[in-house]
């Protein structure tokens, strides 16, 4: 994944001690509940089969991103219709609040690159959520699409992020088609919805809060997050689900939902038009 800075992250608000008190107990609260949504989350896993599938830890997962996202100060939003189990979604991506968006909405599965397996704590949950990891490698493409295949026929929704890195969320970026090849290569048609998120912060803060990118720390950003998050929206704008097979190949594809996502962008942006860099 490459890593877009062409915009100079804003200074973050001052913290002074009551905010600081205030982004400590948020975080002990956020933490509570990330180690409630795991105690009852793993043992779902465990005992899935016995279960008949998978619906029951998903549902936990969607509680506590829900959950997640309130702590954050961020309200929820969705337009138009989420995607059937067994879809594709491809999305623009601006920050790690992506996580808890994505996954607030249905069976939601994340396309990583494979270095995020060995990430400290990323990867561990990454893994614990059922990530696909995927290998450069050509090598490594027929399994993998042997895998796309499995996994959306079990009725998960993989999610993938084709502009390749994360922005300020002030732009849609041109989206990368050889990440679209899978679908296009596949025997079988595969749905695929582009949807777009888009974070509204409270008009005392600016455009870009919600963005992370470039070389802004992880922590930096939650710590921010939780001082100054408050009375933010969160708009999850899905456009209508096309058929891979309808596209003559990846390219098409790839600029027909780089477009449905820039324009979905635009109608809940305060910027109210997507910037798209060459």
């Amino acid at each position: 994944m490459s890593t877009w800075d062409e915009a100079e992250p804003p200074a973050p608000p001052p913290t002074g001690p009551l905010r600081a008190v205030v982004a400590a107990l948020r975080g002990v609260l956020l933490i509570l509940w990330l180690v409630l949504a795991i105690a009852i989350y793993l043992p779902l896993k465990w005992v899935q089969p016995l279960l008949g599938g998978m619906r029951p830890r998903y549902a936990v997962m969607r509680l506590w991103a829900r959950g997640s996202l309130r702590l954050i100060g961020l309200r929820r939003i969705v337009h138009g219709t989420p995607p059937p189990d067994g879809a594709a979604l491809v999305a623009n991506h601006s920050s790690w609040l992506d996580i808890m968006a994505f996954c607030s909405i249905g069976r939601t599965v994340f396309v990583a690159k494979s270095e995020v397996a060995d990430w400290p704590a990323i990867g561990w949950c990454a893994r614990m959520m059922d990530a696909m990891f995927v290998e450069r490698r050509s090598s490594a493409a027929a399994r993998q699409k042997l895998e796309m295949a499995e996994r959306l026929a079990q009725g998960q929704q993989l999610l993938f992020f084709p502009e390749g890195t994360s922005t300020d969320g002030q732009r849609v970026l041109p989206f990368k088609s050889p990440l679209f090849a899978a679908f296009a290569d596949m025997e079988s048609s595969v749905k695929i919805q582009p949807v777009a998120a888009i974070y509204v912060p409270a008009p005392h803060l600016p455009a870009t809060f919600y963005g992370w990118w470039g070389d802004m720390s992880l922590g930096g950003s939650l710590w921010t997050l939780l001082a100054h998050s408050y009375g933010g929206t969160l708009h999850l704008s899905f456009a209508p689900a096309v058929e891979a097979a309808d596209f003559a190949g990846r390219k098409e594809l790839a600029r027909h939902c780089g477009e449905q996502v820039r324009a979905h962008w635009a109608l809940y942006s305060p910027a109210g038009q997507a910037i798209t860099i060459s």
